[in-house]
């Protein structure tokens, strides 16, 4: 595959500006920027910083696969939390829902998010083609 296809999925949110959920190129996945939206937009029953780990996440991964992926095919991962005193509970969560996959993770603690939200996150994975 050495085309440019845009990834799409109904169990992430649309995205709300001038971009696309994911973009593979060839058999690299690029996901975009995860902020904790439901995918039917509706807000979150808890606005804390772990439900709203879990749906940024879980939004990853369900861009990751629609494109055919699994967190064994993440490379690398990059998440941008609010204040630094979420960086133990961000690792805890991210180690309870990525038990087995291990990515190059960059995280970057950032004085606020768009929406007010607390965090969010992009993907880099490697999809061979069969």
């Amino acid at each position: 595959m050495n085309s440019i296809e845009p990834v799409f999925t109904d169990a992430a949110p649309a995205p709300a500006g001038h971009y696309v959920q994911g973009m593979r190129a060839g058999d690299t996945l690029y996901i975009s920027g995860q902020l904790p939206i439901r995918p039917d937009r509706q807000p979150l029953s808890d606005p804390g910083f772990d439900a709203q780990a879990r749906q940024a996440i879980a939004n990853m991964l369900a861009i990751l696969d629609a494109a055919g992926g699994t967190p064994a095919n993440l490379v690398r991962v990059t998440a941008y939390i609010v204040g630094v005193a979420n960086w133990p509970e961000f690792n805890r969560l991210y180690a309870e829902m990525l038990p087995d996959a291990r990515p190059a993770r960059t995280v970057v603690p950032v004085p606020e998010l768009h929406y007010g939200f607390l965090v969010e996150i992009d993907a880099v994975a490697h999809l061979p083609t069969a």
